[in-house]
């Protein structure tokens, strides 16, 4: 199976590290009417009671008006990517190489394993290391796709009468 490779766009901000700090952000994003795929909430180590926020996708003009209110703002510092795909054993050594083997740097990442589907958001120091590491991990997708055996089809009820008569 192919890899699905998509540009995102994140939004980041500040947190107040509380209870109900994190709430408070995705509340204010409920509320306009947003539906979240990707998460990322952390403690600032370096700040004592703030934290940051990741959020992913904020698309409608409603939901950016209120991240904006909420103190969230368009990440345009970091290029990401969404890769997903079927898992396979060292595939994530596989796309860290590739792009390593490209020059690119890993900013951040965060991946997770459901069923037997992976999905991994990539974050890079900007929009042109995003695209080079596309590339890479497309030349992955791509010999991943030629070394899968096709299908074999087998024959249905009807065919099989067919042949046995």
């Amino acid at each position: 199976m192919a890899l699905k490779i998509t540009k995102v766009d994140v939004w980041a901000g500040n947190l107040r590290d509380i209870p109900g700090g994190l709430a408070e952000k995705l509340e204010a994003l409920s509320a306009a009417g947003s539906s979240l795929q990707f998460l990322i909430a952390r403690r600032d180590d370096k700040q004592t009671g703030m934290g940051k926020v990741f959020v992913t996708p904020v698309t409608a003009r409603q939901a950016k008006d209120a991240a904006g209110r909420a103190g969230l703002q368009h990440a345009t510092n970091i290029g990401t990517l969404r890769v997903e795909g079927a898992d396979e054993r060292g595939l994530g050594a596989k796309m860290t190489r590739a792009m390593a083997d490209a020059g690119v740097n890993v900013r951040g990442v965060s991946a997770a394993v459901i069923g037997r589907q992976f999905v991994a958001y990539f974050g890079f120091d900007s929009d042109a290391d995003a695209a080079a590491a596309a590339a890479a991990l497309k030349r992955i997708s791509t010999a991943r796709a030629k070394k899968r055996p096709a299908k074999k089809r087998t024959a249905t009820r009807a065919t099989r009468r067919r042949r046995a008569a």
